[in-house]
């Protein structure tokens, strides 16, 4: 065991129990293991910045910020739950059944295309890069990631033409094809 290791030891067997009472003291249930691990976590982490004469103090403070940023999640976790909550209940409203047939046709048809063209797709489409930020990530100048993107796009418009029984339909943009700009 190396001379951190020990110090880390020593300062957890001393003051885990200060600190799990502290916490304990705040917050109840099984969130207190939780925090106190946190809490641990930075010690390890900022060992050296922990005073060595006043240890317990330095780890409360922390517990503190702890539970600060503990207390601030629980605050976001439930203004999103009213949030989803004071929505309406899409699933009750509308059939999605065209729209699941819709995005199974472009998941078919894309799965049908080149890897290539599947990359270029995503980068545009999925990561919403410009042109220009997917052309630096397929390292091509501008002009010839703009030319793939038009043919990927192409290929991907003839493919939804042919989903299905394997035989050329003339079929309309859907909701799920613009995102791929279709």
């Amino acid at each position: 065991m190396d001379v951190a290791e020990k110090q880390f030891t020593e300062l957890y067997e001393r003051h885990h129990g200060d600190v799990w009472r502290y916490v304990a003291r705040r917050i109840g249930g099984s969130d207190v293991g939780d925090v106190v691990a946190e809490v641990f976590l930075v010690a390890w982490r900022r060992l050296g910045d922990v005073p060595a004469g006043s240890a317990l103090p330095w780890l409360y403070g922390v517990a503190r910020l702890v539970l600060s940023n503990e207390a601030r999640g629980q605050r976001r976790w439930q203004e999103l739950a009213l949030r989803v909550a004071a929505e309406p209940d899409r699933s009750m409203i509308a059939d999605h059944a065209d729209e699941v047939v819709s995005q199974r046709d472009v998941a078919v048809a894309f799965g049908r295309l080149s890897a290539a063209d599947q990359e270029v797709l995503r980068l545009v489409a999925w990561e919403r890069l410009s042109v220009a930020e997917a052309a630096v990530v397929l390292r091509q100048t501008r002009a010839t990631c703009a030319m793939r993107l038009m043919r990927a796009r192409r290929r991907l418009r003839t493919q939804l033409g042919v989903v299905g029984d394997g035989t050329q339909q003339a079929r309309r943009a859907t909701p799920s094809m613009s995102n791929w700009g279709v």
